[in-house]
């Protein structure tokens, strides 16, 4: 995600500049060969501009909420896991109790695999989403045979979250909480759970190829007509004005295809990394843990 208000001008060109580069080529051409060739007939200053232009950009408009609807809910889904996520380790620190002294040291083992399974679960979730191997995220956060165990779970994430449930459930029976206790803790992973599927929804059910296909062919149509319209007003100004009604476009059709997976591992991305180290350091907290991670911070304006 990006942080800064004003993006670097390397950024913005690496965003458009070579879709912009070559309509400026063009438009010099349809100058040279207007004003220099004689070739007059290139001119076509009946086009409709302001209606291709207003039905252009209703069409870029539709696709773009559509496409910021997803990176919307993408946030919302994982702004719903951060506050389960505290809500778990919470109930996980004051709904399980000891019953005696000697259930001490047995009631903070549970407590710790639950608060670091839910840790190693959005970790593990992060990287589901973007397409990478979690191993790495997790060599810190569970022991290497547990590790080796969840390599041959298709769906990690779904596996971490069963291993929370029989602990939440273990301590139930062994008496270190109640039923009520067990019933708050089982529905804040059901909810944990209900955020995941709206997240992997996301990720597998992309943008229908239409609503990408149709506004990129018309933005570049409309580009491409620019300067025959112009020309003969603005002659050899041609190419500064068509690039720079030209930018607008590409512009617009550019943010709606990044936003549309936020899920990619790129710069428009919602900032998972960000996010789930901010799970991590706030369960370490709960945990009453001295060694906690430092909060992510923007890198070359981007937070990841």
């Amino acid at each position: 995600m990006i942080t800064i208000n004003h993006p670097p001008l390397r950024q913005m060109a690496k965003y458009i500049g070579l879709p912009l580069a070559l309509l400026f080529g063009f438009d010099a051409l349809v100058v040279i060969a207007y004003q220099m060739l004689g070739m007059k007939w290139i001119a076509q200053p009946a086009i409709p501009l302001s209606l291709l232009g207003s039905a252009i950009g209703v069409i870029v408009g539709f696709r773009n909420n559509s496409a910021y609807g997803r990176w919307w809910e993408a946030r919302t889904l994982w702004g719903s896991i951060v506050n389960n996520s505290r809500s778990l380790a919470r109930q996980a620190v004051t709904n399980i109790r000891a019953r005696a002294e000697e259930d001490v040291e047995g009631v903070r083992y549970i407590q710790q695999q639950i608060v670091h399974l839910q840790i190693a679960w959005v970790n593990c979730l992060r990287q589901q989403l973007r397409g990478l191997e979690p191993w790495w995220e997790l060599k810190d956060i569970l022991p290497q045979e547990e590790i080796l165990l969840l390599k041959n779970e298709k769906n990690v994430a779904v596996e971490i979250q069963k291993r929370i449930g029989f602990l939440v459930m273990d301590a139930f029976m062994a008496g270190y909480m109640t039923e009520r206790g067990w019933g708050n803790m089982d529905e804040t992973l059901t909810r944990l759970c209900d955020a995941q599927g709206g997240a992997e929804r996301i990720k597998n059910t992309p943008m229908p190829r239409q609503y990408d296909y149709f506004p990129r062919m018309f933005v570049h149509l409309y580009c491409l007509v620019l300067p025959l319209a112009m020309v003969a007003n603005l002659g050899w100004w041609t190419p500064f004005g068509s690039t720079g009604v030209g930018l607008i476009f590409l512009a617009l059709n550019k943010i709606g295809t990044d936003l549309e997976d936020p899920f990619s591992n790129t710069i428009f991305d919602i900032p998972l990394t960000a996010i789930c180290r901010t799970i991590e350091v706030n369960l370490r907290q709960i945990l009453a843990e001295k060694t906690i991670p430092p909060m992510e911070k923007p890198i070359d304006g981007v937070l990841w």
